[in-house]
């Protein structure tokens, strides 16, 4: 091979060599530039089709319902993934929109209102939305940047059509599936609606119309559906709660009865046979099995996907320190934890896969009016609507606020305490309505419980005279916002809420004949013999003043309540035609005990003898009043009690300028421990209307403000001397007791 020849191919291959770098550095220019181009390309292409942002001149509403009507539907965001739960965690309670008073007001969350804030569900985008009953009627949005906005609804109605025109009735439970469908069960229209992406509202089952019927969507009927939740196939399953069924809406459209019967009861077993009374929530699993909460039978029940039905936990009826008693909303975590809002208690309860259960919020520090719906966001933390409070919560993981440390109510939980009244405009709850009628009992009165503890709690509301089998009526237009709104059928206990104004010792929706009032507001429920079973009261339900509500039973007397969930006030704030109050309080007497309960006798120039140190002593005031009207034998509790320390000629001690006032029942205690703070040893009253009523109060006690707490009289031992106590007892009018109110001391 000539030299020349060998030569010449080692260049080329040299020069191959050193060419690919270069190749390969040019293709992956272009790659690049290739990449880029096409980003450029689906930008500039999503600029075109993003729909210009709504002018200052579009209202907010229709602003949103024009971008959900133009703009494609968003995939939705990957969740992360939630923490691990842990079986009785710290847990704080947290304001997450609401100011406390009844309204519609969109805007900042903290100022934002809400008429009924009821169902919630959350999406994975972190928007939050909230079904708002009452006299909004609308379905709310709490977006991330913390702004309240209304989606749609605002007349109360049946119609679908675009957000802005479609109408609600009541929406309660809410869902949310993985394409970013909104379910609402519509309770007062008696459907299932769903709210589409694009921004469109249709009716999925339902007709406008009471009743029960399965088959094609369009023809199915239930009655006042109160919890929705979505199946991974996309069947949307129904706590038709007046129904007392379990139903679920196939995605062909069908409606079937997965579980539950003619009649309300308590009975485990096949779907057809199975019994439930008054379903008000309940939540799908990965399983296909449906977790309900059974709320009369205080109950979490488990429906297999075949209709098989069995009872996960049930509260004890017996147990007065039971905790699941009337549960009214549910969550459940992916690792298979419940949570439950619960009525009696205002409680969040935690209940572990193996049937733990633990009370996560609650007490007087954090006592929820009514818990009416949960759900938890992607991270785990629990959200919550107090529908009776008018504010929306949220429970996260990590420090608990130790609730003995600081056991007063929180401004940001709870109704404000300023809260509009009810417009009853001097009504009473019986005929004629502007009238004069006996007030036989007062708030905050030490009540007792039969066979038991004579100092068992405080009376919450404002007892009216009337004759068994008189009728009773609304004091004014009313709502009825809870799913639960009637009780005790057929027992002197009996008794209809109506939005902040409760009725008790009725009998709800019957003449005194017995013969039911009106069948538009009341639905008489019969048992499988055909006997009455009880009267039902649906959510949603509308009364206006002067409607007849019942008639008084054996107990002789209507009880009213003013406010709700254990946030209650004085009823005579209101105001009533005719009412009068100049009678001054009466004090029977003073009288001071030793930590022992020794009473302290001994006198000296007539002068009661006492330590310096006044810290282990108590002082019981024996006090009554009467209002206008009232028979000679009646005897009614005070409205508030103070006290001052004078030196001797008369002059206040330092710090008593003005008289403490430690006892006010403007507003009474949420704390059901109260009455041991307000009240001594042989307070009470074991027959109602009998002829020796004793208030024997504790003067020093702080029980006012919605909170008690026991008190010391003094903040530092008195010097040796002579002095007075000056003791304060006045009436809801102002009325000051004179008489026998200054006790005579020596300190030694």
């Amino acid at each position: 091979m000539p030299p020349s020849s060998a030569s010449s191919r080692a260049s080329s291959a040299s020069t191959r060599r050193s060419a690919r770098p270069r190749l390969r550095f040019f293709l992956a220019a272009g790659a690049a530039a290739l990449a880029l181009s096409i980003l450029v390309l689906a930008v500039l292409k999503l600029q075109r089709e993003r729909p210009p942002a709504a002018t200052p001149e579009i209202s907010e509403r229709a602003a949103d319902s024009a971008v959900l009507a133009n703009a494609r539907p968003l995939p939705p965001a990957i969740p992360p993934v939630p923490p691990p739960s842990e079986f009785a965690a710290p847990a704080r309670l947290d304001l997450l929109a609401g100011d406390g008073h009844a309204g519609h007001r969109d805007g900042a969350r903290a100022q934002a209102r809400f008429a009924d804030p009821y169902g919630i569900a959350v999406d994975a985008r972190g928007v939050i939305y909230i079904s708002d009953g009452g006299d909004s009627n609308r379905i709310r949005r709490l977006r991330p940047d913390g702004q309240v906005d209304s989606l749609s609804g605002g007349v109360e109605g049946f119609r679908d059509g675009p957000l802005a025109e479609a109408a609600f009735h009541t929406p309660s439970g809410l869902a949310v599936d993985a394409q970013g469908n909104l379910y609402v069960a519509d309770t007062g229209n008696h459907a299932i609606r769903k709210i589409s992406p694009q921004g469109q509202v249709s009716t999925m089952a339902g007709n406008g119309q009471p009743g029960f019927r399965d088959g094609p969507a369009e023809q199915a009927r239930f009655n006042g559906p109160l919890g929705v939740a979505v199946g991974r196939d996309g069947s949307v399953y129904v706590a038709d709660s007046y129904n007392d069924r379990i139903r679920v809406i196939s995605p062909a459209g069908q409606v079937r009865t997965l579980a539950g019967s003619a009649w309300p009861g308590e009975q485990d077993g096949p779907g057809a046979k199975a019994r439930f009374d008054t379903p008000t929530a309940l939540v799908v699993d990965e399983q296909d099995r449906v977790w309900v909460l059974d709320s009369r039978n205080d109950a979490v029940r488990l429906v297999q996907a075949d209709g098989m039905v069995s009872t996960f936990a049930r509260g004890d009826d017996e147990d007065e320190e039971e905790l699941l008693r009337r549960p009214l909303s549910l969550a459940r975590s992916q690792d298979g934890y419940l949570y439950v809002g619960v009525l009696r208690r205002g409680a969040l309860l935690q209940i572990a896969p193996d049937g733990r259960v633990h009370r996560l919020s609650g007490g007087p520090r954090a006592h929820l009016a009514r818990p009416a719906g949960l759900a938890l966001t992607p991270r785990g933390e629990l959200l919550i609507t107090d529908a009776a409070s008018f504010r929306v919560h949220r429970l996260s993981w990590g420090q608990g606020e130790p609730e003995a440390t600081n056991p007063a109510p929180r401004a940001d939980v709870g109704p404000a305490p300023d809260l509009a009244l009810p417009r009853t405009e001097g009504r009473w709850p019986l005929l004629p309505l502007q009238s004069w009628h006996e007030v036989v009992g007062t708030p905050g009165e030490v009540r007792g419980r039969r066979g038991g503890d004579a100092r068992d709690h405080l009376h919450e509301g404002l007892d009216v005279k009337g004759d068994v089998g008189e009728l009773v009526v609304a004091m004014a237009d009313a709502k009825v916002s809870s799913p639960l709104a009637n009780w005790a059928y057929g027992s002197n206990a009996e008794g209809l809420s109506l939005d902040r104004l409760t009725y008790i010792h009725i009998r709800v929706g019957r003449d005194k004949r017995g013969h039911l009032l009106n069948p538009r507001q009341f639905q008489l429920v019969m048992d499988a013999a055909g006997r009455p079973e009880r009267i039902r009261v649906r959510r949603g339900t509308r009364f206006a003043a002067g409607d007849a509500l019942g008639n008084i039973n054996p107990m002789a007397h209507v009880h009213i309540n003013l406010g709700t969930g254990g946030y209650h006030r004085n009823p005579l704030q209101l105001g009533f035609a005719g009412f009068s109050d100049q009678e001054p309080p009466l004090i029977e007497g003073i009288e001071v005990f030793d930590a022992a309960g020794r009473r302290l006798r001994q006198l000296e120039q007539g002068r009661l003898r006492l330590p310096a140190d006044w810290r282990d002593l108590q002082f019981v005031v024996d006090a009554w009043d009467q209002v206008d009207g009232n028979e000679e034998r009646r005897r009614l509790g005070l409205h508030s009690l103070g006290y001052q320390v004078l030196h001797e000629d008369g002059r206040p001690l330092a710090g008593f300028e003005q008289p403490r006032m430690t006892l006010d029942f403007s507003r009474l205690p949420v704390d059901d421990k109260a009455v041991k703070q307000a009240y001594a040893a042989r307070s009470g009253v074991t027959v109602h209307g009998s002829a020796v009523t004793r208030f024997r109060y504790q003067l020093g006690a702080q029980v006012r403000d919605g909170h008690s707490a026991p008190s010391a009289l003094l903040d530092a031992p008195l010097p040796a001397g002579d002095y007075l106590l000056r003791v304060i007892a006045r009436d809801q009018q102002g009325n000051e007791a004179l008489l026998r109110r200054d006790l005579a001391l020596r300190v030694r």
